[in-house]
């Protein structure tokens, strides 16, 4: 069974954030929206409280529904920008 699971990793039709890094959407949006914009449009305290690339990416990856949150800010802010 090891020997399929890579292959079912490595194969992901349609998933837009196929490949795509958290601290790659973050880099993005820090960058087009800045960390204000951010806790706007997502209200968690890494965006609030002394924001930082370091900070939000440890809490991101502890909390699956942030995550969640900040992924499709990310694909809305893609899909604007063209």
């Amino acid at each position: 069974m090891s020997a399929t699971l890579p292959a079912l990793v490595d194969h992901q039709p349609g998933n837009p954030l196929h490949g795509i890094t958290l601290a790659a959407m973050l880099e993005y949006l820090i960058e087009h929206m800045g960390f204000d914009a951010m806790a706007r449009a997502v209200e968690i305290r890494c965006f609030t409280n002394e924001p930082s690339l370091s900070s939000s990416l440890k809490f991101l990856r502890k909390v699956p529904w942030a995550r969640a949150k900040v992924e499709q800010l990310y694909l809305r802010c893609r899909a604007r920008s063209g």
